[in-house]
């Protein structure tokens, strides 16, 4: 049975010698090291040996310090300058320091004497260059990893920046929406103190918009207190359609508001889930009122549930205007909001997808929405598992 030697791939090593003797002995001293295989090739002219080794290709390269009427230091230096790398060892008929020291500034891994050179001190060499090339490679590769992940760390970090200033912005021109019916409303009660129709009808309009604000301010609550983790969550066994039925109550005014027909598919059998009631009402609602801010007076919304072996899905689907194909990743993200050149219909802040999925993940839970792009509708899925008590 041959020694695993045998089925490693040859050492390529390239001698630049001008002297063919020591190419043989070169020869002879490889072919004395029992533990690898090499193939050598040798390169006695300078110019030659310079292109050889830019164009790489080998695995070591052994250069004499004499070569002609230049030098292997010189050599080395001209190789660093056009930035090529591979793991050079100098080979010199004598022993110096200045030498030494000036080979190792010139990029060589190695330093050797021919004089006193056998197959144990070459193969010891040849080992640390190999490693010493191994190093600088993983090095590198880490090095280029991580520049990747702080390049995309970055792009994250100014697509985040991007996204918190238009959400400033919409907060502060949502917030202040209400603002002007309730100052004119008070001006009104102001200048008719006596007109008590146009009082009632001034209260009714600061009602509404005092509601909006609170919805607003609502909203804004919920997503801090689920990122601190201090959402807390009353648990109980539910009957779904009981909890979509609460969900359609709230956002009947606005389906109706929009023109919107809204057709509800729940199956008679029971379906039953572990939550929390006002919360899960929450999240269809929000998923309803997102169709309804999003689809075309006249248009559909679906709202659907059934069980899927250990879940009940619910799908709401609207033939509304869809998502952008660079939106949808990101469509529960904080801080996300289509394009509000396409909001036909209502205002908002953008964060009613993020306390979606934040609420059912928990409920151990999963939403996910799904869109053919502008003008094809769109569809989220909650799944929650069933409860089987």
């Amino acid at each position: 049975m041959g020694s695993s030697v045998n089925h490693r791939p040859p050492i390529r090593v390239l001698l630049v010698d001008d002297d063919r003797g020591d190419y043989l002995i070169t020869r002879d001293l490889l072919a004395d090291i029992p533990s690898a295989s090499f193939q050598l090739n040798w390169i006695p002219k300078y110019e030659d040996a310079l292109e050889t080794i830019c164009r790489g290709g080998y695995d070591i390269y052994l250069i004499d310090y004499q070569l002609g009427d230049r030098t292997g230091l010189e050599l080395l230096r001209e190789v660093h300058a056009r930035n090529s790398t591979g793991p050079m060892i100098l080979l010199t008929g004598q022993g110096a320091t200045s030498v030494d020291r000036a080979a190792m500034e010139a990029g060589a891994v190695d330093f050797l004497e021919k004089d006193r050179l056998d197959p144990i001190l070459l193969e010891r060499s040849i080992r640390f260059a190999l490693q010493q090339k191994r190093s600088e490679a993983e090095l590198e590769r880490k090095v280029q990893e991580r520049t990747e992940e702080l390049a995309r760390a970055n792009d994250a970090l100014r697509e985040a920046d991007r996204r918190k200033d238009e959400f400033l912005a919409t907060l502060a021109h949502e917030l202040r929406n209400p603002l002007a019916p309730i100052r004119n409303a008070l001006a009104i009660m102001q200048l008719a103190p006596h007109n008590l129709t146009a009082i009632e009808q001034s209260r009714k309009v600061m009602d509404r918009q005092v509601c909006q604000m609170v919805r607003l301010i609502d909203d804004l609550l919920d997503v801090s207190r689920i990122s601190r983790g201090k959402l807390s969550l009353r648990l109980e066994p539910l009957e779904i359609s009981d909890v979509l039925t609460t969900a359609i109550e709230t956002s009947q005014p606005l389906i109706d508001k929009a023109d919107l027909t809204l057709s509800v598919s729940v199956p008679t059998t029971p379906l039953k889930v572990f939550g929390d009631r006002m919360r899960l009402s929450q999240v269809f609602a929000n998923l309803l009122n997102n169709s309804a801010k999003y689809t075309e007076r006249g248009g559909t919304i679906l709202l659907g549930a059934e069980r899927t072996d250990s879940q009940v899905t619910v799908c709401v689907k609207d033939s509304g205007i869809g998502i952008p194909a660079d939106i949808l990743p990101q469509v529960f993200e904080m801080f996300t909001q289509i394009n509000r050149s396409l909001n036909r219909s209502q205002g908002g802040l953008g964060i009613g997808l993020t306390l979606v999925r934040r609420i059912v993940e928990l409920h151990n839970g999963t939403v996910e929405a799904h869109s053919e792009g502008i003008g094809t509708g769109s569809q989220f899925t909650v799944r929650l598992p069933v409860n089987a008590g």
